[in-house]
């Protein structure tokens, strides 16, 4: 529901235009050395079979060479002659693979940047969702440098917010003419050009474009568009009354008029209209949006109840039908109807995170019921705003609180929607008023290049699991999730002949809320060398770790003992998130 409320319009409309005062060295992205950000592919995600382009923005050292490798496993290495070269993975689909670029310094090797590499025929099994918010008229120069920073983010999908017309017309014009500009519903102007640059630059790096719109949005010109009075939804049984979602004028257009989603005649004019847009405009689908539970009784023309969450579920099906080659994607606001929306035929779920789900374990808990809903077909994507009420201002996002919260997310299976042309922090999305400090833009392309690379980990099936750790060394306590403020949490996945371990660093945290509302969750301590007693009934062949957080991703072998059920093991670090691995 990424309607703005309107208590806090007027202040928007305010803050959205003010100029700022940036502070150079708080937000350019480190990079005067050869490092992550420095190292790009031509795509997001590959076909299997195809070949990865790399290409480096700074000379590689003559000396480096490059690894590749799946999960810990070393598939090749070789030199690097240039600053662009290729590689073919292997051709299995939905694989995570990492390619790290380091020297040999005396007798000791540095790793200098890594980069993920996904090998998937359907980017909906492991989406990595990102968004654009504005499309005024824009040099290709200026699409391209949008777009080339979400490829390294390794963004595959992307989605088109308020990009269209009238909700119950996204297209302006007529297929036989287009409009080349027209006003949003906030009185922006958007191109057609942009958009379409938006979509075919999108496409050319493997990234998948999602037009975004409202199951059941109409303007107050709807009638004139062909939309029937008998289609809306009504707070009484006698059809005087339609529901509605107020906007103020003349910040925005119209408020939105609540259409039925189950009407039939809706549904058919609706995908006419999608249909307009897929004929000039190829968006590969449909982002469906929802107002969440509306909290009265809702009527049909005739009178009759309408049951909103198996609404939404006729609609989807309804829009597949009509568009069956497009991948639909259904938000479910606060996890209203989501049950429904998980049996209809959405390519993944996407959850939109409100009050009362506040805590990093009700955060995790959304993704373990996504999962359920699903029988476990299904990943999911949260669109969960950080640092919210900081937000309201100008201002920077609190790095620990973001990759706190980004470590939960991610190690519970999940992606996190917060990147396109800048970071959320509201469900407005032009709202860009706070800005990424250097260390939290290394941390991004690092967790991930994380996600991707350890993909088949994170993401592809097993089942979450509790486990007994403890810290032999007492530099930290340790608890098993949910997780306790002042202490690391532990838990795990178990896959048929691995057990992950996942480690948050909680040790520091003032607060278990996940949204650090006004940006005050501080850095946590960073350990190093610890040792640990991990449980396994079963025997242990190898383990190795890895993080985000520390050596660009790459993973680490490491030395262990058994005895009977208790594996004793030394990670190297601990700051914000690890992931270890047990291999049987």
């Amino acid at each position: 529901m990424r309607i703005l409320k309107p208590f806090i319009l007027l202040f928007l409309a305010i803050s959205l235009f003010a100029c700022k005062k940036d502070d150079p060295k708080e937000i350019v992205p480190p990079g005067t050395l050869f490092n992550s950000h420095n190292i790009s592919t031509d795509k997001a995600a590959y076909l299997p079979g195809e070949t990865v382009v790399f290409k480096a923005l700074k000379n590689v050292p003559a000396s480096a060479k490059i690894r590749y490798r799946h999960l810990n496993q070393l598939l090749e290495e070789k030199d690097v002659s240039s600053n662009e070269w290729q590689w073919t993975p292997p051709a299995t689909d939905f694989k995570g693979y990492l390619a790290e670029i380091y020297i040999t310094e005396n007798q000791s090797e540095v790793v200098l940047a890594s980069i993920a590499i996904d090998v998937s025929s359907e980017w909906t099994k492991f989406p990595r969702y990102g968004f654009l918010t504005k499309f005024p008229q824009l040099t290709s120069l200026a699409v391209s440098t949008v777009l080339d920073n979400l490829l390294r983010h390794r963004i595959n999908g992307i989605q088109f917010y308020d990009w269209h017309f009238d909700h119950h017309k996204p297209l302006a014009g007529e297929v036989y003419q287009p409009a080349a500009v027209w006003k949003d519903i906030a009185n922006r102007d958007n191109y057609f050009a942009t958009v379409k640059a938006y979509i075919d630059g999108a496409r050319k790096r493997g990234m998948k474009s999602m037009s975004y719109n409202l199951a059941y949005g109409a303007l107050n010109s709807a009638a004139a568009d062909g939309v029937s009075e008998e289609w809306y939804l009504f707070k009484n049984a006698n059809h005087t009354e339609k529901d509605y979602h107020p906007l103020p004028s003349p910040m925005f257009r119209s408020n939105i008029y609540l259409t039925n989603p189950s009407d039939a005649d809706w549904q058919n004019y609706l995908a006419g209209r999608n249909n307009d847009v897929y004929q000039v405009l190829d968006f590969d689908g449909f982002h469906i949006d929802q107002l969440g539970n509306r909290n009265h009784n809702l009527y049909n023309y005739n009178g009759q109840v309408v049951d909103l969450p198996s609404a939404f579920n006729s609609f989807v099906h309804a829009m597949k039908n009509a568009a069956p080659s497009r991948y639909h994607v259904m938000n479910a606001v606060n996890q209203y109807a989501q049950q429904q929306i998980a049996a209809s035929p959405v390519d993944f779920l996407y959850s939109e995170v409100w009050n009362p789900n506040n805590s990093y374990q009700q955060l995790a808990q959304i993704i373990t019921d996504n999962d359920a809903f699903s029988d476990h077909t299904k990943n999911s994507v949260l669109a969960a705003y950080m640092n919210y009420d900081l937000a309201s201002g100008q201002g920077f996002f609190n790095t620990p609180g973001v990759l706190l919260t980004n470590a939960v997310i991610l190690s519970f299976g999940g992606s996190h929607l917060e990147l396109g042309e800048h970071m959320l922090g509201k469900e407005y999305f032009p709202n860009n008023n706070l800005q990424m400090r250097g260390d939290l833009r290394d941390a991004m392309v690092a967790y991930y290049d994380f996600q991707t690379a350890y993909q088949n980990l994170l993401r592809d099936g097993g089942e979450m699991n509790n486990l007994s750790v403890q810290c032999t060394d007492n530099k930290f306590q340790v608890s098993a999730w949910p997780p306790q403020s002042g202490k690391v949490a532990a838990f795990g996945r178990m896959l048929s002949n691995k057990q992950v371990v996942h480690l948050i660093n909680f040790g520091s945290a003032t607060s278990m809320l996940w949204r650090d509302n006004n940006g005050t969750q501080p850095y946590p301590q960073k350990y190093s060398e610890i040792e640990l007693d991990i449980s396994s009934e079963r025997l242990v062949k190898s383990i190795w770790f890895a993080s985000p957080d520390h050596q660009h991703g790459v993973p680490v072998a490491l030395d262990f003992s058994q005895n009977g059920a208790k594996v004793s093991v030394k990670i190297p670090v601990l700051y914000f998130w690890d992931m270890i691995v047990l291999e049987f």
